[in-house]
């Protein structure tokens, strides 16, 4: 491999990961809603229902708190290596607001939570999230050599 090494981060990996499923169980026991980011942000943005403001803005805070959090304890921000320009951070930003917005949600809301409410939409688009995934990684590594 020459260009991008993935970092291997098993705890950390095993820490976020029960965060978020936690948090996905509570919203939808609190609340009776599913934790998909982009629904959640995309309903605070555009305005909705009265009762679902605070908890929306709840769930964004936490979201931009978690680095802020990791600064209080740690003394320093988490370290995010971005390998790629701002045009293709914006561009793959774009790409990705389309694909929610086709597929009727984001990873978070498919993969998470609506495979473990075994919704057959959120199984179809996860594993095409996958194939994506697999078959972009192959192309950039091994055929780009990136």
């Amino acid at each position: 491999m020459t260009g991008l090494e993935t970092e291997f981060t098993p705890l950390q990996s095993l820490i976020g990961g029960v965060l978020i499923g936690v948090s996905a169980v509570l919203l939808m026991a609190l609340q009776g809603r599913i934790m998909g980011a982009t629904g959640i942000l995309a309903g605070l943005v555009t305005g909705a229902a009265p009762g679902e403001r605070g908890w929306r803005a709840a769930m964004v805070a936490g979201m931009i708190a978690g680095p802020l959090l990791v600064l209080a304890v740690t003394g320093q921000m988490p370290a995010v290596d971005v390998p790629v320009s701002l045009p293709m951070i914006l561009t793959g930003g774009f790409i990705v607001g389309i694909g929610v917005t086709y597929g009727g949600g984001c990873t978070t809301g498919h993969g998470i939570c609506g495979m473990a409410r075994l919704s057959p939409r959120s199984v179809v688009a996860t594993l095409t999230f996958m194939v994506a995934c697999l078959a972009t990684v192959h192309v950039i590594r091994h055929v780009l050599e990136v």
